[in-house]
């Protein structure tokens, strides 16, 4: 499977038609179809249907773009690493990492890093756990951001200095937003929002404390702006982090936190025994002094 394939592949997704794909990429229609060919007879599956105005992606299509994307992505890496300059630190660092008030410890290390190398480039993304960690195992980034427990086998991390409070996130005319804190045992039986992962009456239980048979599960969410727009609608109690939606006077909303203190600490995580490029090892050099 040729790298350039993919490109002309993802090329007719993304300008939706074969004469869209030719006109972008400035080469002849039947060119962009003989390979698309090459790819369909390669894999043996049907990967496009051509409809009256847009291409439509098979299922077998929708397949390959999802690892296209990747692939091409991790090519661009490779090229960019191998063709830098050996005296010069440049190029691109990317870290996925979960919502946290922690992530100012990973910027103020990058802007440091930067002022010193200005060719340096810091690509941030959104992610809860699962996320964080495909993306490690699929080489598409070179650090995460994770809460505690880390899979000490698989990773090496550095503590971040920042404790992340645990607690409940409801609307204000909520029975239970007239306490001051929330106990665990408050939240038997009502609706709960819960981080996505794993299994979720176990991670509820994790952070709980109660047995997974008292938590009711009404919905998980990956990123909280969209749990606390659940919350909003009445669909159940947020549990999450504190400091990350802003929750002024204003808004309907309010947070809560657990009572005993529940608190988890933040970890820079990178794949053990990756090799790393020179930026990325300047990155975390910065990390590890500050």
């Amino acid at each position: 499977m040729e790298l350039r394939d993919l490109e002309y592949f993802m090329t007719i997704v993304r300008e939706g038609s074969l004469t869209g794909a030719a006109k972008a990429l400035h080469l002849s229609q039947p060119g962009i179809t003989r390979s698309l060919k090459v790819l369909e007879d390669e894999l043996g599956k049907q990967l496009i249907i051509r409809g009256s105005r847009r291409v439509v992606l098979t299922e077998e299509g929708m397949v390959l773009r999802r690892r296209a994307e990747e692939l091409l992505r991790l090519a661009d890496r490779t090229k960019s690493e191998i063709m830098s300059p050996d005296t010069v630190i440049e190029g691109d660092i990317y870290i996925c990492a979960g919502e946290t008030k922690g992530i100012h410890f990973l910027t103020q290390a990058a802007k440091r890093l930067m002022n010193r190398h200005p060719g340096v480039r810091i690509n941030i993304s959104s992610g809860d756990r699962t996320d964080v960690t495909e993306e490690l195992e699929k080489g598409l980034i070179d650090f995460g951001l994770l809460l505690e427990p880390i899979a000490a086998t698989q990773y090496d991390f550095i503590p971040i200095p920042y404790e992340d409070v645990w607690g409940v996130i409801m609307r204000r005319d909520a029975p239970l937003a007239k306490q001051e804190a929330v106990r665990p045992e408050d939240l038997i039986g009502l609706p709960l929002i819960l981080p996505r992962g794993g299994d979720y009456q176990k991670t509820g239980s994790r952070i709980l404390g109660l047995k997974p048979e008292q938590i009711h599960v009404a919905a998980t969410y990956s990123l909280i702006f969209n749990a606390g727009l659940m919350a909003a609608d009445g669909i159940g109690y947020v549990v999450g982090l504190d400091q990350i939606l802003e929750l002024g006077e204003q808004s309907e909303l309010c947070f809560r936190p657990l009572e005993p203190a529940v608190t988890g600490r933040m970890n820079v995580v990178w794949k053990r025994y990756q090799m790393m490029s020179r930026q990325a090892e300047a990155f975390l050099e910065e990390l590890r002094e500050s």
